[in-house]
């Protein structure tokens, strides 16, 4: 790993996460180097100490950037986290998949697991990386998978 890919690794993220993973690199060296972090990683479970919450949310949610709508349900998951702000999960059925586009940028929670980062290249510069998703979280946090959730800075509105 470079100087620049651990000053990132070391930044951590702006949510609380344990750290983050960019690299424009070689496939097959990117691949084997998140393979590396990802073996030397903490895997935590929630309890009195970090406490994580996944209830039903029966209230309609909608993420809009730019005018449009990107996400539009009423089968949200509200994701409860220590004394982090709560969280709307969106089910991939119910977001416009191909407004967003995956990016390199990936975090790690040691609580929930690797999350892919998605930007909105309708919304500029202000939409990168502005929604994100654990394909594989880890079991206390399982009913996420699927889910995509989405940084209120970073789009107009979640409503």
């Amino acid at each position: 790993m470079s100087k620049d890919e651990r000053a990132s690794w070391n930044a951590g993220h702006e949510s609380g996460y344990a750290g983050s993973y960019a690299s424009n690199d070689d496939d097959n060296r990117v691949s084997a180097q998140k393979e590396h972090i990802m073996a030397n990683r903490a895997v935590l479970v929630p309890g009195p100490d970090h406490p994580i919450s996944i209830e039903a949310n029966p209230s309609r949610v909608m993420v809009t950037v730019g005018g449009n709508i990107i996400a539009d349900t009423r089968d949200s998951l509200t994701l409860r986290e220590a004394s982090y702000p709560p969280v709307q999960y969106i089910p991939r059925r119910d977001v416009d998949m191909a407004a967003l586009a995956q990016s390199e940028h990936m975090t790690y929670c040691p609580y929930k697991g690797e999350a892919s980062h998605y930007s909105l290249p309708a919304g500029g510069e202000r939409c990168l990386n502005a929604a994100w998703s654990y394909e594989s979280p880890f079991e206390a946090v399982a009913e996420i998978k699927d889910y995509v959730a989405f940084y209120p800075q970073r789009v107009d509105e979640i409503r």
